[in-house]
C-alpha cells in the first residue's frame, strides 16, 4: 500500500504519474531522452544501465520494468539482463558496456565515488565523451526515480511476466506515447 492515496492500482512510477501528471510530463521526458533518442548506445543497453542502477538500489518495479524493457530489446534479452544483474564482469556483454556499467554502479554510490581511472577504462574500451555523460546523467535521473517510487512505497508486482505488458508499449510508443 502506498504511503499516499493513489487514484488507480497503477503499479510504481505509473500510479504516480497519473497521481501528478504535472511531474509526469517533464520525468516522462526526461526518460524519453534518455533511454529512448537516438544516441550511439542502444536503447536495449540504456534499459539494461537503468535496470543495473535500480537493481543496486534494490527497487524492484524499476529494476523488473527496465529489466524487461532491456530484455525487449537486446540481442539474447534476458540472458543478459540476467547476467548483468547477477555479475555484470562476467555478463555476456562486450567490454564497452561492461565498463559503462562500472561507471554507472560509481555514480549510484555517490558522485564523488566516480574515478578517474573508471572513466579511462571506460575510453579505453571505446566510449565517448557523451556515452560517459550520458550514462552517468542514466545512472543519476535512476537513483532519483528509485527513490521517488520507493519514497512513496508504491506496489511493485513480484512475476516478471507481469512487466511485460508494459515494456511492449514502452518499446513500441515510447515513455510519452504509452500512457
Amino acid at each position: 500500500m502506498a504511503h499516499i492515496e493513489l487514484p488507480t492500482e497503477s503499479p510504481g512510477i505509473r500510479g504516480l504519474f497519473e497521481f501528478r501528471p504535472q511531474t509526469a510530463q517533464p520525468l516522462g521526458e526526461l526518460a524519453e531522452v534518455l533511454l529512448r533518442a537516438d544516441n550511439s548506445l542502444g536503447r536495449g543497453e540504456r534499459e539494461l544501465i537503468a535496470a543495473y542502477v535500480s537493481s543496486l538500489n534494490d527497487c524492484d518495479f524499476c529494476a523488473s520494468s527496465h529489466s524487461a524493457f532491456a530484455a525487449l530489446q537486446l540481442p539474447n534479452g534476458w540472458t543478459v539482463v540476467d547476467g548483468v544483474l547477477h555479475d555484470p564482469a562476467s555478463a555476456p556483454i562486450d567490454d564497452k558496456l561492461k565498463a559503462l556499467l562500472a561507471l554507472a554502479g560509481e555514480v549510484q554510490r555517490g558522485g564523488r565515488a566516480v574515478t578517474p581511472a573508471t572513466v579511462a577504462t571506460a575510453r579505453d574500451a571505446g566510449a565517448s565523451d557523451v556515452e560517459i555523460h550520458d550514462v552517468v546523467l542514466i545512472a543519476a535521473a535512476f537513483c532519483m526515480f528509485n527513490r521517488y517510487v520507493d519514497g512513496l512505497g508504491t506496489a511493485a508486482p513480484q512475476d516478471r511476466a507481469d512487466y511485460l505488458p508494459m515494456a511492449e508499449r514502452i518499446v513500441d510508443s515510447g515513455y510519452l506515447g504509452s500512457r
